[in-house]
């Protein structure tokens, strides 16, 4: 992507491999388009969407680029903010990363995904987001996870995977948010 003058915001497709799975046609869209290596690797090898994946990479309508460093760590950290940091793969973390560093430099980034937890994140930094083949989160959520037996509550990015006082295996919900 190339900078902007202060002040001009231009939008760019920020492509999850469900957009490629749902149908999405980049050849439909006069916006710049980006995606990241690893959806690439989703793609399931001799179907139809990996050759319209592949016409539209080497068309440059759809470019392919790589997150730095510095905006993964900050999508990770929005991602165990919200609880979500476990639910997502690498292949969703460069994509919140990479819309995260598209922001940064001017642009207005929107993710075509249809993953909850992607969109979650993506809400929690300020990044917009279109769902193809789901009706797409109403509102951001913030992850608990607990224990169905003894009700115990951990924080969302806790790395244990049982209850630290019955030895249940701990589940996942949204906090309740205060009625308004």
């Amino acid at each position: 992507m190339t900078n902007q003058p202060t002040g001009q915001c231009r939008p760019v497709i920020v492509l999850d491999t469900s957009a490629f799975l749902a149908g999405f046609d980049p050849f439909s869209q006069g916006t710049e388009q980006v995606t990241v290596p690893k959806v690439e690797e989703e793609i399931l090898r001799n179907s139809m969407v990996k050759m319209r994946f592949e016409s539209a990479v080497e068309s440059g309508k759809v470019k392919v680029n790589t997150p730095t460093q510095e905006f993964s760590n900050a999508a990770k950290a929005a991602a165990s903010k919200v609880g979500d940091s476990f639910k997502l793969s690498e292949t969703d973390m460069q994509l919140l990363a990479l819309a995260l560093q598209l922001k940064s430099e001017g642009y207005t980034p929107q993710i075509v995904t249809d993953d909850y937890s992607i969109q979650n994140v993506a809400t929690q930094m300020g990044i917009g987001f279109l769902a193809l083949a789901t009706l797409g989160i109403k509102r951001l959520l913030e992850w608990i996870r607990y224990c169905p037996a003894c009700y115990r509550e951990y924080p969302a990015n806790t790395k244990s995977k049982e209850c630290q006082v019955c030895g249940t295996e701990l589940k996942r919900k949204p906090r309740r948010t205060a009625k308004k």
